[in-house]
């Protein structure tokens, strides 16, 4: 949402910077590793480092998402209207999904498939998901109370009900409740399938990944109590040890020997480990806010915080020089050394790309009115 609508949390921008500098090492050594050392334990950490990103970009989402909603509901917005345009921006990020899936299939061209155009990636379960959480905030408002702490704590609860219910529902969607009279297409905005036949854990369908964004929502909804405001680092505080309360839950529920479902695959579908993720985003959330308030997190120029503030940008700039066909380093066919060289470059470029858009935040108006000024002349 826009600077107008809220005011900027530095540490909450760091975090989206620390998600877009995860996922960058994550795509480059991934494109650009090949031979023995796509083979090795460097390229297995990288990858299991790439698990972080798409968690922490939804859970920040439905954090930005609560604070956007409480800010129209101080100010008196109706309801309907908080829903319409929480949807409405949903709808917005839905559509750039789609606009950066026709990109790629344009310039992969000849090789590119037009099942690529229609693949679920991270932006359209994004988009996907903050139209179900303002459907969410306007069910949490629905007896038509006015006072804010009662909307928080509905709004937490909603939240909750909705991470718990897309969590547990996840594993049978995932198998034998596959809804197999959907096109693949559709059914892969559940679980994945996209035209492989089965559904595949490197996409991300609404099961479980929107259930990132409720946490997101309940947390920042927590964070907006007037207690936490005073008390801002002891409520962080409690976040994060409510993050390790529920990885140690989670750890706990699989050593179990009971099993609910039928097929149990605790690295892609399990609660127990959708529980582990929520733990390490909530602990991941209290470590950002330390560094930014008693480390070096906001000393001077921070490349994390200015990447944070545009981060769909840098998403959308880096990958066609990681994946595409405008890639600076071969794709498979280097080491590592080459590769984080390549990464390194990756991210100066996306720093100084992010910069220049946060130093001209009217470049748009700007740049209309000097093409309408050229077409005068």
């Amino acid at each position: 949402m826009s600077d107008k609508t809220t005011k900027r949390i530095a540490y909450i921008d760091w975090l989206r910077g620390l998600a877009c500098l995860v996922m960058f090492q994550t795509h480059c050594y991934d494109s650009w590793l090949g031979g023995a050392a796509r083979d090795g334990e460097f390229i297995r950490m990288s990858q299991l480092g790439g698990t972080l990103p798409a968690p922490l970009f939804l859970f920040l989402a439905g954090i930005s998402f609560a604070l956007v909603t409480d800010k129209l509901r101080q100010k008196g917005v109706s309801a309907d209207e908080i829903a319409r345009t929480t949807i409405l921006r949903g709808g917005e990020i839905f559509l750039l999904g789609l606009l950066f899936r026709l990109q790629e299939f344009l310039l992969g061209q000849p090789g590119a498939q037009w099942t690529d155009l229609l693949r679920v990636d991270v932006l359209n379960v994004i988009g996907v998901s903050l139209m179900l959480m303002g459907v969410a905030c306007r069910i949490a408002a629905a007896g038509g109370a006015a006072d804010l702490r009662q909307l928080r704590r509905a709004t937490i609860v909603t939240a909750v009900i909705c991470a718990a219910v897309i969590a547990v529902f996840t594993p049978p969607l995932w198998t034998n409740w596959r809804p197999h009279s959907l096109a693949w297409w559709l059914e892969s905005y559940i679980n994945g399938v996209h035209t492989f036949g089965k559904p595949q854990p490197w996409l991300f369908p609404i099961f479980p990944w929107a259930a990132f964004a409720f946490v997101g929502l309940a947390a920042g909804s927590l964070l907006l109590f007037e207690w936490a405001r005073r008390n801002e680092a002891l409520a962080l505080a409690f976040a994060g040890a409510g993050g390790i309360s529920l990885i140690a839950t989670g750890l706990w529920l699989d050593a179990r020997p009971v099993r609910l479902y039928g097929a149990y695959d605790f690295w892609h579908t399990s609660p127990n480990f959708f529980l582990v993720r929520a733990g390490v985003v909530l602990v991941i959330l209290f470590l950002g806010y330390a560094w930014c308030r008693w480390g070096a997190g906001e000393w001077g120029f921070s490349p994390l915080i200015e990447m944070g503030k545009c981060s769909l940008l840098v998403y959308w700039v880096h990958f066609e020089f990681v994946y595409g066909g405008l890639s600076i380093v071969p794709k498979h066919g280097v080491g590592v050394r080459t590769a984080t060289l390549g990464l390194i470059a990756i991210f100066i470029s996306m720093t100084v790309l992010a910069t220049a858009r946060n130093r001209f935040p009217k470049w748009k108006p700007q740049m209309v009115a000097l093409l309408r000024g050229a077409a005068r002349t």
